[in-house]
């Protein structure tokens, strides 16, 4: 106790010397070391000094990432940092020193400098979806130019990689920490520790070669900042021997940046060099990739040896059968630099007409075509399994206009090579496997997904870069089932197969069980609505749970939860039940499945199966969310010339049903006046009755248009 009263006082000294607090502040022995150059005095900046890239040797190379919870700031500060460094142009630059000059009481030379220190932050988000959302959706990579006292050559190299947030996306979290030595960890002053930031912390830890963790606290300027209270928890929370080295940081108004770069130089390690090195045979790993109006691109590592343009290339795992020229390479700023060469160490980016992106996924190395032979006499770094993407969500994707399936194919297979998390099936004569849509949807693709999100953010991507509005059906999670013998079947043995489309679902009368995939849910949220949170888990058939007291005021629930409940709605149910507070995480459960009492919903319009609208749930609350689907579609569907009828069937029998009424014009009358005058009613009989055949005929022949809406209907099954 005596020990958090010390660092209280520092701590709080420390919130003051930045000018956090409105009394005088205290001063600071912070310093801030001049990142100019030492031969003409003028501000380091990797766009006016490409010279010295070639002179940094490994000892002065430094790879690290920004790891956090979503929204805590990471590309903010991603984006000061690249500011800092000039990377993102001189004038910019000199604002940010001019900022760090004032934050620590630090004489500068006399530069001119702008006085304005509130404009607004660029960020690396680069994708249309990013920038509307506000959220990072695929990381980033940048190179810098960093001056430091423990700089063994002239200057340093960073790479700093800014990572997603969301869980949907921390596949590519988990690869871009198994590439960097460093990872800098955010947390957002006034929320602390959130589902994600204990979810990327143990990633970290899980890696064969844990990058080195900094930890930071961003947005320490706003009105409900609890730097102290939080630093606090996080020390207790993640063994932090030593408070007092959580970085204090804003991206808003600047502070601390200087200090992150510093800690990065100090404790962050250059990358290791391979045993077998001999400074010649090349060996470049491939980070990530993605595709332009240029064609293919991929990031690289280079793990030994030197890479240059117009050099031939060969994949190692290839065993040099193909050969590439390289065409063009050099840094990303996040912007592309061309240098010319790459040297060992360092990232950047290359083009060498790679026509099938699948031949260079994260963790492909390439080797020099000349050298290709000798392959088995070196080291050919590989990737964990555990990193690779696997689909977690099925469904199909149709566009709205079922004359543009085509150009919807070439889209997807332009978006994979952008997004290495989407699985599309294919058939093995290697074309893109349709997906039957029936009369309401027409032709369509099956994709996998890493969740919900990463699913409506493909959509939106479909429409922001090739104008294609596109229907994305309910996803589906695989099942096991395993068929069982009986009187009535051929089956003399049992047998499991993995299901992931819904028509392969077991016939009535079939004799069988059914496993699930569950994983374990974690779930922070204040400790005023835990008996909210205990409540919805139960519902959703969550078992195992345990609740865990992170502060006073925040409880982490920990469950074993069916997949398919959370990938519908959990999320949006958790956001209510605690008034937007709490978050939601998942990891992979032992045993990954369990047995579950599951049953096939399927969706008929006017007596027509409509396949992408099946799903499944389990059979204590079949009924209930089969009126709850029927309701929502009677509302969305829109009204025709004739009766929609929806119903939904188990097992054959119909469990829930309801209707939507025709127009219907007044045969009666033509123009405002009577067409029909009084007298024997036959006359109008005979009207009403053929308009009712009408009726009748268009309900059997009749398209039913089917939106968005309507399949969100079926994700969202909440009354």
């Amino acid at each position: 106790m005596r020990s958090h009263y010390r660092f209280y006082g520092r701590f709080l000294g420390r919130l003051r010397s930045r000018n956090l607090f409105e009394r005088a502040p205290m001063s600071s022995s912070f310093s801030v070391k001049k990142n100019v150059r030492k031969d003409n005095q003028h501000l380091l900046s990797i766009l006016n000094d490409q010279d010295i890239i070639s002179k940094i040797p490994l000892e002065d190379i430094r790879n690290f990432c920004f790891i956090a919870h979503v929204d805590h700031g990471k590309s903010s500060l991603a984006s000061r940092v690249l500011e800092l460094t000039g990377n993102q142009g001189q004038e910019a630059q000199q604002v940010a020193y001019e900022a760090a000059r004032e934050m620590n009481n630090v004489e500068m030379s006399n530069h001119p400098v702008a006085k304005d220190n509130k404009e607004k932050i660029e960020l690396l988000d680069t994708l249309s979806v990013e920038k509307e959302r506000g959220i990072t959706v695929k990381a980033s990579a940048a190179t810098m130019l960093y001056s430091h006292p423990s700089a063994v050559g002239p200057e340093g190299v960073l790479l700093l990689i800014d990572t997603p947030g969301h869980v949907d996306f921390g596949r590519e979290v988990s690869r871009s920490l198994s590439f960097v030595q460093g990872a800098v960890l955010l947390l957002d002053a006034s929320q602390g520790i959130q589902a994600q930031t204990w979810s990327v912390y143990e990633k970290v830890g899980s890696l064969p070669s844990p990058p080195e963790l900094i930890v930071a606290l961003t947005k320490v300027d706003l009105d409900a900042a609890r730097p102290i209270h939080v630093a606090l928890t996080v020390s207790d929370w993640l063994d932090i021997e030593d408070p007092d080295s959580i970085l204090i940081t804003s991206a808003r108004n600047r502070t601390g940046i200087v200090e992150v770069l510093d800690a990065v130089c100090r404790q962050v390690p250059p990358p290791n060099a391979l045993e077998d090195d001999d400074g010649v045979f090349l060996r470049a790993q491939v980070v990530d990739s993605w595709y332009d109006s240029r064609g293919v691109n991929c990031l690289v590592h280079i793990i030994s040896g030197i890479l240059k343009e117009n050099d031939r290339i060969s994949i190692a795992h290839d065993n040099g059968k193909q050969s590439f020229s390289v065409q063009e390479l050099g840094i990303m700023l996040p912007q592309s630099l061309r240098t010319a060469a790459l040297r060992r160490g360092q990232m950047g980016y290359v083009r060498f007409g790679l026509k099938d992106p699948r031949q260079a996924q994260p963790g492909t190395v390439l080797v020099s075509s000349k050298e290709s032979y000798n392959i088995s006499n070196f080291i050919i770094p590989k990737l964990p399994e555990s990193l690779k993407s696997t689909s977690v969500l099925y469904a199909s994707v149709h566009p709205m206009d079922s004359d543009r399936f085509e150009e919807l194919s070439q889209a997807v297979d332009k978006l994979v090579l952008n997004d290495t998390g989407l699985e599309v099936a294919r058939t093995s004569g290697g074309a893109i496997g349709s997906e039957r849509g029936g009369p309401f949807l027409g032709p369509g693709l099956k994709i996998g997904f890493q969740g919900l999100l990463h699913a409506d953010v493909f959509r939106q991507r479909l429409l922001d870069e090739f104008d294609i509005e596109a229907i994305i059906t309910p996803p589906k999670v695989p099942y096991q089932v395993t068929y069982l013998p009986s009187k009535n079947s051929k089956i003399k043995d049992p047998y499991t197969v993995t299901i992931e489309d819904l028509n392969n679902w077991p016939n009535a009368g079939t004799r069988f069980k059914i496993e699930e995939p569950v994983v374990e849910a974690c779930i922070m949220a204040p400790q005023k609505y835990a008996g909210c949170v205990m409540e919805l888990i139960k519902r959703k058939r969550g078992t195992g749970l345990k609740t865990t007291p992170i502060d006073e005021d925040v409880w982490l629930f920990t469950a074993r939860m069916p997949w398919g409940d959370i990938v519908t709605d959990f999320h949006d149910e958790l956001k209510n039940v605690t008034a937007g507070m709490g978050s939601l995480d998942t990891s992979e459960a032992h045993p990954p499945s369990q047995e579950a009492d599951l049953w096939k919903i399927d969706v008929t319009l006017n007596g027509d199966i409509v396949e992408p609208l099946a799903f499944v749930c389990h059979k204590d609350v079949a009924q209930s969310e089969a009126r709850v689907v029927c309701k929502k579609l009677q509302e969305v569907l829109p009204r025709q010339q004739f009766v929609i009828v929806i119903q939904a069937t188990a097992g054959g029998k119909i469990i829930a049903s309801e209707r939507i009424k025709a127009y219907r014009k007044d045969v009666l009358t033509t123009g405002g006046s009577k067409a029909v005058g009084g007298g024997d009613i036959t006359r109008k009989k005979k009207l009403l009755e053929k308009q009712k055949r009408g009726k009748k005929r268009q309900q059997s022949s009749g398209k039913v248009t089917l939106s968005q809406a309507a399949f969100n209907s079926i994700i969202s099954r909440s009354s």
